[in-house]
């Protein structure tokens, strides 16, 4: 490159002038040295009242930049510059002066507070408005059973109930193996193998079978309801139907209610027998515990009343669960983000108020099922 094109600047302290020559583009100051230089000639020349930049041979962004953030990134009082380079400068002026938008409310700032209020608050009063509903179309239901959506509700109970049957199966099977083979090593320490099956018993029978169920119920069938209404309203075939003057809750949210409250308890069911069977193999790999002894001993490790609580808790568990998805599914807009928000929240919300109905019948329930 030609000394001429190297970027120098001049400073006069008597007149406080400053001076630019040579190249300033990024080529020519990426040079070994040159940066260093610039920087430092350009902090002795901050405070000069005039700059003549006639003499520049070129200019590009980055060295207009630097001039820039000299001059406190704002046009000196006396300034000489090409008209050439005068576009580069006005660029830069043009876009300090842009305002960036106020940043948003923190996170836990009151108007924060009183937007997840509000949203909380139109949650629980639609969630109630489709309780409502749910009453008043099961009251006509029984009035008028032969008009009744059976089909829809046979369609439910298929889906979600005999298709839940594998998977419903197999995480209970192993989580039977979990409990009597960690509940073995510990009871086998202390001489008390023959209480294994009162544990395994009273844990798959009350607690976790219905609760295994209901979390994969929610996360598979939950998100599947919530899906399919968020479609329909995408597809805007929820608009449609109440043109046609068919009802969302009678045609839509009643079957699948109806289906999860059938479906569930016997799923429990489903799930507490298969769960016991993998207790019961690990029991008898682990402490010796025959099948008959295993199956003998049962009744009486664990009263009528829990078998009760168990359907009892999966027929709620169910009705939560298919109000959860139905109201999230009804509240996706028309867009697929929203969808997939919503359908992400039905997972979630089902899943909070299975394990909060869960610990609500744990409350009530404590003094019942035990000896």
């Amino acid at each position: 490159m030609p000394e001429l094109q190297v970027p120098v600047l001049s400073f006069d302290r008597e007149k406080q002038t400053a001076a630019a020559t040579g190249a300033w583009q990024v080529h020519a100051l990426a040079r070994r040295g040159v940066m260093r230089k610039i920087q430092d000639q350009l902090a002795t020349a901050r405070n000069a009242t005039a700059w003549d930049l006639n003499g520049l041979a070129a200019l590009d962004h980055i060295g207009a930049q630097l001039l820039w953030n000299a001059w406190g990134r704002s046009r000196p009082h006396a300034l000489a510059v090409a008209p050439a380079h005068e576009a580069v400068f006005r660029r830069l002026e043009e876009a300090g002066n842009l305002q960036l938008p106020p940043p948003g409310p923190g996170r836990f700032t009151p108007g924060a507070l009183h937007d997840r209020l509000r949203a909380l608050a139109s949650h629980l009063s639609g969630f109630i408005g489709l309780l409502g509903q749910l009453t008043l179309d099961l009251a006509a239901f029984a009035m008028r059973p032969g008009r009744g959506p059976w089909k829809e509700i046979s369609a439910n109970v298929f889906h979600v109930g005999y298709r839940a049957l594998g998977i419903t199966a197999l995480v209970g099977f192993l989580i039977g193996v979990v409990l009597s083979y960690l509940s073995a090593q510990q009871l086998h320490t202390f001489g008390g193998d023959i209480y294994l099956v009162n544990i395994l018993g009273m844990s798959v029978i009350r607690e976790l079978g219905p609760l295994l169920a209901a979390i994969l119920v929610a996360g598979r069938s939950g998100s599947a309801i919530t899906a399919q209404l968020g479609v329909m309203r995408v597809t805007e075939e929820l608009d449609a139907m109440l043109v046609m003057g068919m009802p969302h809750g009678f045609r839509l949210i009643m079957p699948r209610v109806l289906a999860l409250a059938l479906s569930m308890p016997l799923l429990v069911v489903w799930t507490d027998a298969v769960a016991l069977l993998g207790g019961m193999a690990a029991a008898k790999l682990e402490l010796g515990l025959s099948a008959s002894y295993f199956l003998r001993e049962l009744p009486d490790a664990v009263p009528v009343a829990n078998y009760w609580i168990g359907i009892g808790k999966g027929i709620v568990f169910g009705i939560l669960i298919a109000l959860v998805a139905c109201h999230f599914g009804l509240r996706v807009k028309p867009d697929t983000e929203s969808l997939g928000q919503g359908t992400t929240l039905s997972v979630v919300t089902a899943i909070t108020v299975v394990i909060v109905a869960d610990a609500v019948f744990a409350i009530l329930f404590k003094g019942v099922g035990f000896y």
